[in-house]
């Protein structure tokens, strides 16, 4: 927790001066005002993490975290679990969509494996696993609490790792097939949304996937109701 606890004190506040100013110097440039979208947004929110209108990013680094999900198991994907290794050594060989996108971008890659459900090999693979796929959240908890939090540390460590080796630009990305599944499921129980209103099918999945991978997430949130109505947590 120390890991944790110290990464949640160090977050501060944007630059409100800062995103003023990079909004004011966006809107007087010759163009209609928003007309570069969620570029601009970018921007300026990037002003406010960097407390400067002009940034030059110098390196830039993207995070890949890879992990299998058990929830696999209830059919929710249209793809087995064997792909994210797959996927992995491809991020690695530099043939993944993201590999090509951040070579245009000029950014480094960093793949860790946090809970591949495989043994691989690869000099250019950190390997920090937690363990080898999280467990079906239909059926009970994906991760223990203990689980969880060194999961979140794992992530922590790795950026201050490529900061420390000069990154002054992350961005961060996952691979693990099911995916959708869990994300979905978190943010149906932080929003409040009904699952018809934001599950999606995730890739390839048809209607019949597409009913099991919302039967699996109301199993998981029903599981958890009956915890918390025991006096558990969340």
């Amino acid at each position: 927790m120390d890991i944790l606890e110290k990464a949640l004190k160090s977050i501060g506040d944007l630059d409100d001066e800062a995103m003023r100013r990079a909004k004011e110097r966006l809107d007087n440039l010759t163009k209609p005002p928003g007309s570069l979208g969620v570029l601009e947004d970018l921007a300026v929110k990037l002003a406010g993490m960097s407390g400067k209108v002009f940034n030059e990013f110098k390196k830039k680094t993207v995070i890949v975290m890879a992990g299998d999900h058990g929830v696999v198991e209830e059919g929710v994907s249209a793809y087995p679990r064997e792909v994210t290794p797959q996927m992995v050594l491809n991020f690695l060989k530099g043939g993944a969509a993201m590999s090509v996108l951040s070579r245009h971008g000029g950014a480094e890659i960093v793949c860790v494996d946090i809970g591949v459900a495989a043994d691989l090999d690869h000099p250019k693979l950190v390997t920090k696993k937690i363990k080898k796929g999280t467990d079906n959240m239909a059926k009970g908890p994906a991760m223990s609490r203990e689980e969880a939090v060194k999961a979140l540390e794992v992530g922590i460590s790795t950026a201050w790792d490529c900061i420390d080796k000069g990154s002054d630009l992350l961005a961060t990305g996952e691979m693990g097939i099911g995916n959708t599944t869990p994300s979905t499921a978190i943010l149906a129980a932080f929003s409040g949304k009904s699952l018809e209103e934001i599950v999606g099918r995730g890739s390839g999945v048809d209607d019949g996937r597409l009913a099991k991978k919302i039967s699996a997430i109301k199993k998981a949130h029903r599981r958890r109701a009956r915890h918390e109505s025991r006096g558990g947590g969340y």
